[in-house]
């Protein structure tokens, strides 16, 4: 009677050590996991952005990723992240960008080209997105939405400062403008989503790579 509260003592401090010990090897065999995983998941990210690069801007072979900043182009740093795509001999291709907006039932995630050339977004592609199937999800298999995004006006204004039209979904069958999409009737909120993606990411990053298509105009 008298030695069982330090059997008890005893218990609890190896089980409380016990557990410290399987708590710290499980850490360590996490943190192992991923960096040993880390290279092939970074690696296979890339290939899918370079497909997904390639696939919105056809004839493309080689891509490199930039970000536009308030000071310039730059490898790295804090601004617009954009991908230069380029063919076999070196000449532009397009320039690709993210855009993102919130669908019907999450965030509707585009990847799409311009053209400096005809100031137009040339090519879009959806990365990802949870609409509802056989509705939404009519962005990536309705052809006559696609087509809205063959010649996308997406022009800035005299100043360069931002876009001469907003980028904007209209009614199905009601497009009157270059800068307008074609909804899918039905599927208006993923349509708006898109759009409203599309033109806020041209809103920031055109003014500030226009002024410097010189420098990314070659390899």
């Amino acid at each position: 009677m008298i030695e069982a509260p330090a059997v008890e003592g005893t218990s609890s401090r190896a089980m409380v050590t016990t557990l410290g010990l399987v708590a710290t090897l499980c850490g360590v065999l996490i943190v192992s996991a991923y960096q040993g995983t880390l290279a092939a998941v970074t690696a296979n990210k890339r290939i899918a952005l370079e497909r997904a690069v390639f696939k919105v801007i056809p004839g493309a072979a080689t891509m490199k990723e930039l970000v536009a900043t308030a000071n310039g182009i730059e490898a790295a740093g804090n601004g617009e992240r954009f991908y230069v795509a380029y063919a076999a001999d070196g000449a532009l291709k397009g320039i690709a960008a993210e855009a993102g907006a919130s669908g019907y039932a999450d965030v509707v995630r585009v990847l799409y080209a311009w053209d400096p050339d005809k100031q137009a977004v040339t090519g879009m592609g959806v990365i990802g997105m949870r609409e509802t199937p056989g509705i939404g999800d009519k962005i990536i298999t309705d052809q006559a939405f696609m087509d809205n995004f063959t010649a996308l006006d997406a022009r800035l204004n005299s100043d360069g400062s931002a876009l001469a039209n907003p980028i904007k979904a209209v009614k199905h069958g009601t497009k009157r403008n270059p800068w307008e999409i074609d909804a899918i009737s039905g599927a208006t909120v993923t349509s708006k989503a898109v759009a409203k993606g599309i033109h806020d990411s041209a809103q920031r990053l055109l003014p500030k790579l226009a002024p410097h298509l010189d420098k990314v105009r070659s390899k």
